[in-house]
């Protein structure tokens, strides 16, 4: 299976890649509010930038995953107020929320990023 991936999608790649390491690296430093919010602003303009401004758009205000928008801005909100740890909580069910509908969309992909695929296979045989 060959995915067609062009430049704009690997930025948009990148972008969520830079995300999630500075979202990490924010946990790991005791919850610093600089990091975890450059986390939030990389993770989702590289979202907006994979999936295109309409469908994040569409994904953020259809009316099924309202719950899990209001907690990813809510906790966005607690993180810029400085209450890190409440933040990441909402952030983190707003996002398996919102997103729900993309996990065995995500699976196929990491499936055959080389090293990770093998480590996910070796962990979690389907």
């Amino acid at each position: 299976m060959a995915f067609d991936i062009d430049e704009i999608k690997k930025i948009g790649i990148g972008l969520i890649g830079f995300g999630i390491f500075f979202t990490f690296l924010g946990i790991l430093l005791f919850f610093d509010r600089g990091l975890l919010a450059l986390g939030n602003i990389f993770w989702l303009a590289g979202v907006a930038i994979l999936l295109g401004w309409r469908s994040m758009w569409g994904i953020f205000t259809n009316r099924a995953n309202y719950k899990g928008s209001a907690s990813f801005l809510l906790g966005l909100f607690f993180i810029f107020v400085r209450w890190p740890i409440v933040g990441i909580i909402l952030e983190i069910y707003g996002c398996v929320f919102l997103f729900s509908d993309f996990w065995s969309s995500i699976k196929v992909f990491l499936y055959h990023i080389p090293v990770v695929g093998w480590i996910i296979r070796f962990i979690a045989p389907s």
